[in-house]
């Protein structure tokens, strides 16, 4: 069997995984809900995504509507999502039109990339009306429209006027109608077999049969195409030429019959590690054999796969971009200070030569009553500094002929105090931009761990306090979050993690018993890590303290292998006027370790 190792398609296919089969597959599932469950909430997570909560007398679940051009769904969801502090004015349309309302119904034009969700709601009159809500999850086009019964435009997501495309306008008022038809594409579900033998006869014996699959029919991923020609040949690479058509067709309408009686199965495909271990790749309602069988994964339903599939890289996205601001402060600011100190580093490198003028300036005044005015240099013997023969250095020193000896001597020693003050205040100069470049990467590291919007709140106070960031219009900097990250360590004891420098130095400073531990990466960017030692009746043991060493380094920028310092929270304390999380420490120990990423993660606290 043929096992799929190109990343290329892999990439593509993951772009393009929830196709219109998927979708066939995922509105079953949610027809499950319609005619059951009201709509209780709404909520707008993100431009392009929002939340139905639908409740019936099973419970509730909540209703994922993905319209952008990044990992676009429709399905439940079990994730938690962080909403803005002010809804979107779509949200407000929907809530508006939505909330309470009876979800009638789903369907899906034609094999569109389309649902067509029917609710029942009453007006500011009191009287019953039907509104449809239009998820489009055609790619950076996407988008999602309310509509009344007519069915006349009430909003969008995104509106489309005539500026933005000539084809098709999307304004409130307006008639709503389906995305156009692409060109050139034949629907699956209603294929038959005379009309693919003469698609594929058109394309060519020398088109790849994947690629005509994926071409010449609507709503198929490129991962659902291979399969296809997998299964009728037993290779993805397949030319037309090398296959039969009416093999290649039955393998194409065993896959289509599956969707017209509802029989899927949920399967995503990991890369290399094998029997469940590697990262999924793509996923689909069909076995993805093209990966072999060992490396597949299947679940129960559509909404399982895709949490388990989607849920690092949501929380990443939507991270990203509300931390956007602050990557590209910080970016800056490092850039600036690096900068900076590059060339205090070099005016500080030429003034090492200072005292070497003094001394010059030293021989000039000993030796005035040898010297004339006009001479543009003199050598004269060095009585400090004596050769390995037992004689004298000769030092070669140039004057300014325009200046007397005396002015001469007084000019070297003029510029050696203008150096000397120079490298005073150079020193100065370049320790506090050291600091400040060392404190910029703890944020930049706290920043690049954040795991949740308020872990990003955090930082954005603590650079708006710092003078990084200014307060977005008249608003007061947000605080920081108000508890750090804990864990349990096999032991029993807990272990607090701080998640940027403000908390770092309100856990070590004043939340840390004095007996505490405190542990600190060693060197290098991290997290203060607090071992809570007084809240048991007995001492931590060795694993107990390697367990919290492994939190330290794995919240540090090593991820990894590196040195760990431990002392009492007693020992360690703050230079006065220092930045936030810089603090010093003694009597402290040193361990290293090597951090199991999933050992840590199973210690930490939900």
């Amino acid at each position: 069997m043929h096992i799929l190792r190109s990343t290329t398609s892999t990439a593509l296919c993951s772009e393009m995984a929830f196709d219109s089969g998927f979708l066939a597959a995922s509105l079953h599932e949610i027809s499950s809900f319609a005619g059951v469950s009201r709509v209780e909430k709404i909520h707008q997570p993100r431009n392009d995504e929002i939340t139905l909560s639908l409740r019936s007398k099973d419970g509730t679940r909540t209703l994922l509507l993905r319209c952008g051009a990044q990992d676009p769904r429709i399905v439940f969801t079990s994730s938690r999502r962080e909403n803005p502090p002010a809804p979107p004015s779509f949200c407000m349309l929907l809530r508006k039109h939505l909330q309470g309302a009876l979800f009638l119904s789903v369907s899906q034009p034609g094999f569109e990339r389309v649902a067509e969700f029917v609710f029942s709601c009453r007006d500011e009159m009191g009287f019953d009306r039907e509104r449809r809500l239009y998820a489009e999850i055609t790619g950076r086009n996407g988008n999602l429209i309310l509509t009344d019964g007519t069915p006349k435009i009430l909003g969008a997501m995104r509106t489309v006027d005539f500026s933005t495309s000539r084809l098709r306008q999307v304004l409130p008022g307006m008639t709503y109608e389906l995305p156009p038809a692409q060109e050139g594409r034949r629907d699956p579900l209603s294929e038959t077999e005379e009309g693919f033998a003469a698609a594929a006869a058109a394309a060519g014996g020398d088109t790849q049969a994947a690629r005509f699959i994926n071409s010449a029919y609507l709503g198929i991923c490129p991962a659902v195409a291979r399969e296809i020609v997998l299964a009728a040949s037993g290779d993805i690479s397949t030319l037309l030429s090398e296959v039969p058509a009416g093999r290649l067709y039955a393998a194409f309408s065993s896959v289509f019959s599956r969707i017209a009686e509802n029989r899927y199965e949920f399967t995503s495909a990991l890369l290399p590690g094998g029997n469940g271990s590697g990262k999924s790749a793509e996923y689909s309602y069909i076995p993805l054999l093209q990966y072999g069988a060992e490396n597949l994964r299947r679940y129960e339903s559509a909404s399982e796969m895709l949490d388990g599939f989607y849920a690092g890289r949501d929380r990443a996205s939507a991270l990203s971009s509300t931390a956007s601001d602050l990557q590209h402060v910080l970016k800056n600011s490092i850039a600036r200070l690096s900068r900076k100190l590059d060339i205090q580093r070099g005016e500080l490198a030429e003034c090492e030569g200072a005292d070497e003028i003094r001394r010059d300036a030293d021989l000039l005044t000993a030796n005035l009553y040898r010297l004339k005015s006009g001479d543009s240099s003199v050598t004269l013997t060095d009585w400090s500094e004596q050769r390995e023969d037992g004689g004298f250095a000769e030092k070669r020193i140039t004057l300014d002929p325009r200046l007397t000896p005396s002015a001469n001597a007084q000019r070297l020693y003029k510029k050696y105090a203008k150096l000397r003050t120079a490298k005073r205040e150079l020193t100065k100069q370049t320790a506090a931009a050291e600091e400040e470049l060392e404190y910029l990467l703890t944020v930049r590291d706290s920043l690049e761990r954040a795991e949740t919007l308020a872990d990003v709140t955090g930082i954005r106070s603590e650079l708006v306090r710092g003078g990084y960031l200014k307060t977005r219009g008249k608003e007061a900097p947000l605080p920081a979050p108000a508890k750090p990250a804990e864990y349990l360590t096999s032991g029993g004891f807990t272990v607090l993690c701080g998640r940027n420098n403000l908390m770092n130095d309100e856990l070590t400073l004043k939340t840390a018993a004095k007996t505490d531990i405190w542990f600190h990466v060693k060197g290098m960017p991290g997290s203060h890590v607090i071992l809570r030692r007084g809240e048991r009746e007995r001492e931590p043991s060795d694993a107990d303290l390697t367990e919290a060493c492994a939190v330290a380094a794995q919240n540090s920028v090593a991820k990894g292998p590196a040195d760990v310092d431990y002392t009492e929270a007693r020992y360690v304390s703050k230079p006065r006027g220092a930045k936030p999380g810089h603090v010093i420490y003694r009597n402290y120990r040193t361990a290293h370790v090597d951090p199991d990423p999933a050992a840590v993660a199973a210690m930490k606290k939900n």
